[in-house]
């Protein structure tokens, strides 16, 4: 039964800010046992792994693993895999964003970058081991090898060049540039959307579930996703570094196109909430299963950082 099927099951179901609580000690305390120790050689580099990974961040990602779990029942050690691999290609991206050659960022999740506190070539190490161990944990994870292989399908494809990685290229060839609003839309859905969406799919593969339950999920990461990424470009006008844990105001400063400078701010704001309508509408099918789906879509799209 997985950690989140426990709380269904409870006579009286933890509130959304304790069942997030509970979430996220349990993905710290997995990615401390299963990240190499600071002691083993090269202690540098595991040094700054885990820098990287601990302690930090929202956790969105391992989050809406753990609650595409519950939707399909998936085993909490499985579904640990899942939230790790997510989570450790999101911190290597993180790495590789804030160095010099890209955003040359010197604060991420209230902290020095990677390469301020260490150095660019193990920051660079480090994101490159930790898209390693993304792959490494889910081969090790506790399911059939066809569903490891799915897993690291999705993964594959999110993190690549039509995902992650591709629209990180679209993005800095974007910068001083005009785009349309289609064409940043694209770049969005590839740069940080199509990991929120591999993150719920992953979660529901985790459980095997049936082909509409997937149908559904997927319909829910699709529009997540893209309005994760449009809050990001309006907290980025409205946010200050301080409560944000990154730099504030840094694409308006590199002249980059987001929601905000290409559909205004009360325009962004106007379609990341029908993305959470959206969102909400495509698993309404599926009842209870979904309430943490459902908290998960109110708590980023109203989010204040």
């Amino acid at each position: 039964m997985s950690a989140a099927t426990a709380v269904r099951h409870a006579a009286e179901p933890l509130s959304f800010e304790a069942w997030v609580q509970s979430m996220l000690a349990r993905f710290e305390r997995a990615a401390d046992l299963q990240l190499p120790a600071p002691s083993r050689v090269p202690a540098r580099l595991h040094e700054a792994m885990r820098y990287a990974v601990l302690d930090g961040g929202k956790r969105v990602r391992p989050l809406l693993v753990y609650a595409a779990g519950d939707v399909s029942d998936a085993d909490a050690a499985a579904l640990d895999c899942a939230a790790l691999a997510v989570e450790y290609v999101h911190a290597y991206s993180l790495i590789h964003d804030d160095l010099p050659c890209m955003d040359d960022d010197v604060l991420r999740r209230g902290k020095p970058t990677v390469h301020i506190a260490f150095d660019e070539a193990t920051a660079m190490l480090a994101g490159d081991a930790l898209q390693a161990e993304a792959f490494k944990v889910l081969a090790d994870a506790p399911l059939p090898a066809d569903e490891r292989a799915l897993l690291m399908r999705e993964l594959a494809h999110a993190a690549g060049t039509e995902g992650m990685c591709g629209g990180q290229a679209i993005d800095l060839a974007a910068v001083g540039q005009t785009m349309s609003a289609e064409a940043l839309e694209r770049m969005h859905r590839m740069k940080t959307g199509a990991l929120l969406r591999a993150s719920v799919r992953m979660g529901a593969l985790a459980g095997r579930c049936d082909e509409p339950t997937l149908a559904a999920v997927d319909a829910y990461g699709r529009a997540i996703g893209l309005a994760f990424q449009i809050v990001d470009d309006v907290l980025d006008v409205e946010g200050s570094s301080e409560v944000l844990g990154k730099t504030a105001g840094k694409d308006a400063r590199q002249a980059k196109p987001t929601y905000v400078s290409v559909l205004g701010l009360a325009e962004a704001k106007s379609r990341a909430e029908r993305l959470r309508g959206e969102a909400l509408a495509a698993i309404s099918v599926l009842g209870e299963r979904a309430l943490r789906l459902r908290q998960l879509a109110d708590f980023i799209v109203l989010r204040s950082h």
